[in-house]
Parts: C-alpha cells; sequence; structure tokens
C-alpha cells in the first residue's frame, strides 16, 4: 500500500526546500504560529534537510537555529525578533528554523529540553545559545557576541575563512533572475499559492518554453491540488476501483512523496483499463505530472514509452 504521509522533493522551483518552506508556512499559518521567512538567510531546516541547510551551511557562515514549536507561546515572540535581526545581517549568518513538532528527532539529537530553544552552530558545533524569549536587543548583543568568536577564529585559522585566496579571480556573475520567477519563488516561500501560479503564467506568456516556469507551475500546482488531501481517505476511497479522482489523487501525493516511478505508473495501469473520457483525462493528468521533471530525467523516458504502450 502507498505511503503518502512523508513529502519529498520536486524538481525546478518547487524544490525539496522550497516546497517545505511553502508548506510549513501554511501549516504556521493555520497553526497561528510564527510567519514564513521571507529571506534568503532564512530556511525552513528538516530531519532530511539537515545536513544540507545546517551542517553544511555552518562549515563556511554561522547558523542560528530556531527550534520552535507552533503550540509555544515564545516561538511566536522570539522567531519573528531572530528573523528581523538576522536579516539585517547581509547573509553573515543563517537562521534555520527546526519545527520540533515535526521533527523530533532533531529535538532528541541536540537534547532540547523547552521551546524555544535557539543554538548556534559554527563548524558542525553547537557553540552557544539561549531558552528564553529575549527582547531584540538581548537578541542583537548575543548575535554580536557570536560574530566576534567567529571572527576570533577566522584569526588564529586563516586558511579556514570562506574567502577568495589573493589573485584568484572572482565568480563570474551571471544574468540577473527574471523578475517573475523570483516573485514565483518569494511566492512559494511565503506559501501563496495563487500568486506563484499567477508569476510563472506572466513569465510563460511572455517566454512560453522556460522550463523553470514549466516545472514551477506544475509543482505549485501538485501542491495545490493535495493541499486538503487526507491521505486516509484516499486509501479508503482507492478500494473502489471506478473511483479514478482518488487514483489521481493517490498518484498526486505519491509525487510528492518522492515516489515518482510509483506515481507514473499508477496512472498508466489506469490509462490501460479505462476508455473514453476516462481515459483522456488519466492521460491528460499524467502529461501534467512530466512537465513538473526536468527534461532529462530518467523517469521520464521510461513513463513516455511506457504511456506510449498502454495507448498503442
Amino acid at each position: 500500500m502507498a505511503d503518502f504521509s512523508r513529502p519529498g522533493s520536486l524538481y525546478g522551483a518547487v524544490d525539496l526546500g522550497a516546497r517545505k518552506q511553502a508548506l510549513e508556512a501554511q501549516a504556521r499559518r493555520d497553526a497561528g504560529g510564527p510567519q514564513a521567512a521571507s529571506s534568503a538567510s532564512v530556511v525552513d531546516a528538516t530531519e532530511e534537510t539537515f545536513t544540507t541547510d545546517v551542517i553544511d551551511r555552518s562549515m563556511t557562515v554561522p547558523v542560528v537555529l530556531d527550534l520552535w514549536s507552533p503550540r509555544a507561546p515564545g516561538s511566536a515572540q522570539l522567531s519573528p525578533v531572530l528573523e528581523k535581526v538576522v536579516g539585517e545581517m547581509g547573509g553573515r549568518v543563517v537562521l534555520a528554523k527546526v519545527n520540533v513538532d515535526a521533527s523530533p528527532q532533531i529535538a532528541q539529537a541536540l537534547r532540547v529540553q523547552a521551546v524555544p530553544t535557539v543554538l548556534a552552530i559554527f563548524q558542525g558545533q553547537a557553540v552557544t545559545g539561549f531558552q528564553q524569549v529575549l527582547p531584540e536587543q538581548e537578541v542583537k548583543r548575543w548575535l554580536d557576541e557570536l560574530m566576534g568568536a567567529v571572527e576570533q577564529f577566522y584569526q588564529a585559522n586563516p586558511d579556514a575563512r570562506p574567502e577568495a585566496e589573493p589573485g584568484e579571480p572572482e565568480e563570474p556573475v551571471g544574468p540577473p533572475a527574471d523578475p517573475d520567477l523570483v516573485a514565483a519563488e518569494q511566492a512559494i516561500d511565503d506559501g501563496d499559492f495563487d500568486a506563484a501560479i499567477a508569476a510563472y503564467e506572466r513569465l510563460l506568456a511572455r517566454v512560453p518554453g522556460n522550463e523553470d516556469a514549466k516545472m514551477g507551475l506544475a509543482g505549485v500546482n501538485l501542491i495545490k491540488r493535495t493541499a486538503d488531501a487526507d491521505p486516509a481517505d484516499v486509501q479508503r476511497r482507492l478500494e473502489d476501483p471506478a473511483d479514478i479522482d482518488a487514483q489521481l489523487l493517490a498518484a498526486d501525493l505519491e509525487m510528492l512523496s518522492g515516489s515518482v516511478d510509483e506515481a507514473f505508473a499508477r496512472i498508466i495501469a489506469l490509462v490501460k483499463r479505462t476508455s473514453g473520457d476516462d481515459r483522456d483525462k488519466a492521460r491528460k493528468h499524467l502529461l501534467g505530472l512530466f512537465e513538473a521533471l526536468p527534461a532529462e530525467d530518467p523517469s521520464l523516458a521510461k513513463a513516455r514509452r511506457a504511456l506510449a504502450s498502454a495507448l498503442f
């Protein structure tokens, strides 16, 4: 039986981090918790992304870890302060937010006794932190002390400083990102799926072949279709082989859980055993899911061959 309980990743603008940020931002709004972060210096870390978002980043920049819970009033007070103060640091610090209810293994590994808890992670190690709700000036003072300690570390270990060597050419600056693509990614970070869809559609109206916009639009539509889905209800509905919509929704949930091949196989099987409008509906749904992946994804070639075989 399919497992729809754990979201995985999609490509394009709706990648692992962005999609999780969007879903968790929506969940926090519904729960009355802290708002989604809008700065590039703020990420929502989970058990799946902790190594990349926190440990790896901390090797070059200090990471402030905000361990919060929608059930803790102190989190709603402290998290916006942390986002503001870190946002003013101009990228010299990253704020990683961890919902301990959704990621209990992180809390257990760090021996978190209460929330909110704030830890500073640098070079893969927790170096300082606090547990109480502090006013903005106290948070700034704590962060200034952290940055002072980081600078002392670099003075003692100059080779560890993440700066270009003298005479080393700087990385070339690429073209600026399309403003609609930026707007779409920002809307995803904020959990505003309708605004993201509108931005992608504007970009596609101007540049119909833009792959990032096509993948992003397909991914956001996928998220929106499944936003109110109850996995248990979907499992129950799957017992009725005539419930075409349940099969399509199950495929969407499998896609979000990272079970891409399973999602494709489910709809292809549906194409094989249906006809007329139902078959056409399943085929179009599958083509829509194809749009969420880059053209070179190996799962696409296999699924396209299987679809052609099912149709002809």
